[in-house]
């Protein structure tokens, strides 16, 4: 029963590890379109229209940034950073 609920953990941890990286990946653009409105330039309508489907990623995350934000919150990067490393994985395995 344990070693089924292990299996069931990991499974959950590593299907929402993927989704973070998904949305991660998603939201690279933000700042520079961002900062075009900060410069000076005008935002196209193809512009908002990224700009809101990146904003919607980002929320996406917010569930798994809430922790980093609490007090205290800076304490759990090394942890966050451990769930989060694609590596690790293919460390374990070799």
């Amino acid at each position: 029963m344990l070693k089924r609920f292990l299996v069931y953990w990991n499974a959950i941890s590593t299907r929402d590890r993927q989704h973070v990286h998904a949305e991660m990946g998603k939201v690279r653009g933000l700042m520079p379109l961002m900062m075009q409105h900060r410069n000076g330039e005008t935002w196209t309508s193809d512009d908002r229209v990224k700009l809101i489907q990146e904003l919607r990623a980002l929320a996406g995350l917010s569930p798994y940034l809430v922790p980093i934000l609490l007090p205290g919150g800076i304490l759990f990067l090394p942890l966050l950073a451990w769930w989060m490393d694609r590596r690790r994985t293919d460390r374990e395995i070799s």
